[in-house]
């Protein structure tokens, strides 16, 4: 491994772009955000060293023993986060990046792409929810982040073409036009950035000539080239180069290996592309690479299911490759029930509960139907009951390795069925059993609208109801009524209106209603709205029977003693449930 002449970003860049540079499979994606490339080019812009990069030199007749990829140009979180497959049939060797992808893609989007994230309170379906930004730099001020010097942000169009009096944007992909120093000078004439105050336009002119030099001048890109072509040296390295920065998870290592010893399948386009399916189910998910590889040492079974490398062995990379369908059909059927069971990405509050009923999917077969026929119902109703409890309990938090592998041997040797209650037994007097005393049941009564467990509390209390309709959490006594201006103009006691304030939002004030009636019982006062909805005497006291609603006065004025009495019946149900 040699230390080679130093080239500038320009350089580097346009060889991502020629695609002369590509990525091995043993590389992890693009994981940086925003925040960090600004703060990259910062540095550079401070001339502060960005570390040396590790390039692989392979070498034409070589290249076809390996896959390569592409580097990500137009970052998309949603829809353009994977690297595409290079074309390998060019004339020529290429060089791998071995280490430094992160910094070189970031340099390459900062310069010729686009970066574009979900802004906030949008939904995941909705496009514009992504709009495309460009990096740009603050010509006339610095940054206001006490950690940085120069305002580097990624800006959308409309954002970047708006000046004020402390902003003057320059999108940094410009600089590439601006080949000489004399043009630097043009273009602050041009642009008018010289008629401006004196500490505006010194600073503009100091600005945009240093990013010149940073970009086309500085020999800022410092590498050493290994030329071996043995993949074991490479992953070594690989491995070795990766142990900072942003960490090489097991997984990223397992995908890598697996990558290089499929025989029949790329393991990385399988995985990542099998990611992307599973989290478009119903509502969305959120599982990862790990969550995957994890189901394939557990459902492979491998003794040994820890994330070590003595793990991903030849022998096991293979035998995963040939129970890849198997595998992927149960922990998609698994991902199915779950939606159908109204568990998203907000609501599962653990993606390793998956793992044992993906155990047992896979046990059984993975029939097409489970999710849905009344051949498999009570399998379903065990499976809800457990999965509830077990997520309720947090049992898969800490350690799961030392959960999982107890549950798959129960599964694995138990008879037909889901093994609910031999479950129960196999975890009963460990730090890690599935079993509520009085004080645990008490405190589900503290979770509070919206939050992440809040679904599943409410779901065991209702365990008749068909999950595969929309169900939302719905204040019985609507929200909107709950400030104190209000409840004092229904005259409401100074002394009851900060209970009113404090219980509204707990469990004992929701339930959950389908979407339709939820919208129209909207703001209107819980004891209209029932007697509206349904005016039939044996029809009320059935929906309040299913919704635990106390029979009590139901009028705004009486909502302490309401939440008192409905407490009891969820605190009854649930012991009830639990038995």
């Amino acid at each position: 491994m040699a230390f080679v002449k130093p080239i500038s970003i320009k350089e580097a860049v346009d060889s991502v772009h020629k695609k002369k540079y590509l990525l091995p499979a043993i590389q992890r994606e693009f994981v940086w955000g925003t925040y960090q490339i600004e703060r990259l080019f910062d540095s550079l812009m401070r001339d502060y060293p960005i570390s040396s990069f590790l390039f692989w030199e392979v070498e034409k007749e070589n290249i076809k023993n390996y896959q390569f990829y592409e580097f990500v140009r137009e970052y998309h979180e949603r829809d353009n986060t994977h690297n595409p497959k290079a074309n390998i049939d060019g004339e020529s060797g290429i060089t791998a990046i071995l280490d430094g992808q992160q910094r070189l893609t970031s340099l390459y989007i900062g310069l010729k792409g686009t970066y574009a994230y979900k802004l906030p309170r949008k939904r995941w379906d909705n496009d514009s929810a992504f709009p495309k930004r460009k990096l740009c730099l603050n010509l006339i001020a610095p940054s206001k982040d006490d950690d940085l010097q120069f305002d580097f942000q990624f800006l959308t169009k409309k954002e970047y073409k708006q000046e004020d009096e402390s902003h003057v944007w320059f999108t940094v992909g410009d600089i590439l036009n601006l080949e000489k120093p004399v043009e630097i000078n043009k273009y602050l004439i041009k642009h008018g950035l010289l008629k401006l105050d004196d500490d505006k336009a010194e600073f503009a002119n100091d600005a945009l000539y240093k990013l010149w030099e940073v970009i086309h001048k500085n020999e800022s890109i410092n590498f050493f080239l290994e030329k071996d072509e043995s993949l074991d040296k490479v992953l070594n390295i690989f491995i070795r180069v990766n142990s900072g920065g942003t960490q090489l998870s097991y997984s990223d290592l397992l995908l890598s290996i697996a990558t290089a010893q499929w025989k029949e399948k790329d393991a990385r386009e399988e995985i990542t592309s099998f990611v992307d399916e599973v989290n478009a189910i119903g509502d969305g998910f959120n599982i990862n690479k790990d969550f995957v590889l994890k189901n394939c040492l557990v459902l492979s079974g491998f003794k040994d299911i820890a994330f070590k490398v003595d793990n991903f062995n030849q022998k096991n990379m293979l035998e995963i490759e040939r129970k890849w369908e198997a595998i992927t059909e149960a922990i998609r059927s698994a991902v199915v029930l779950l939606s159908n069971l109204g568990y998203h990405r907000d609501t599962l509050t653990s993606n390793n509960a998956l793992i044992p009923i993906a155990t047992y999917l896979y046990k059984i077969g993975s029939p097409s139907n489970f999710s849905e026929s009344s051949k498999y119902q009570d399998e379903r109703e065990k499976i809800f009951k457990w999965l509830v409890m077990a997520l309720l309990k947090r049992t898969f938090s800490g350690q799961p390795d030392n959960v999982l592998r107890p549950i798959r041997a129960v599964i694995n040797s138990a008879g037909s069925g889901f093994p609910f209650d031999e479950i129960i037994t196999k975890l009963k007097g460990s730090t890690k059993a599935i079993s509520f005393d009085s004080d645990e049941i008490d405190n589900l009564l503290y979770h509070q609208y919206a939050q992440a467990y809040t679904y599943s509390v409410l779901a065991f209390i209702y365990p008749s109801l068909d999950f595969r309709n929309k169900f939302h959490q719905d204040h019985i006594f609507p929200k909107k009524l709950f400030t104190a201006k209000k409840l004092k103009k229904r005259g409401i006691d100074d002394n009851d209106i900060e209970f009113y304030l404090e219980n509204y939002n707990y469990l004992a004030n929701l339930q959950l209603l389908e979407g339709v009636p939820n919208q129209e019982k909207s703001g209107t006062d819980f004891d209209v709205w029932i007697k509206e909805k349904y005016p039939n005497n044996d029809d009320r006291k059935l929906y309040m029977k299913r919704n635990y609603i106390p029979d009590v006065d139901l009028s705004l004025e009486n909502f302490k003693e309401f939440i008192e009495e409905r407490e009891k019946l969820i605190v009854s149900a649930f012991k009830k449930l639990l038995a």
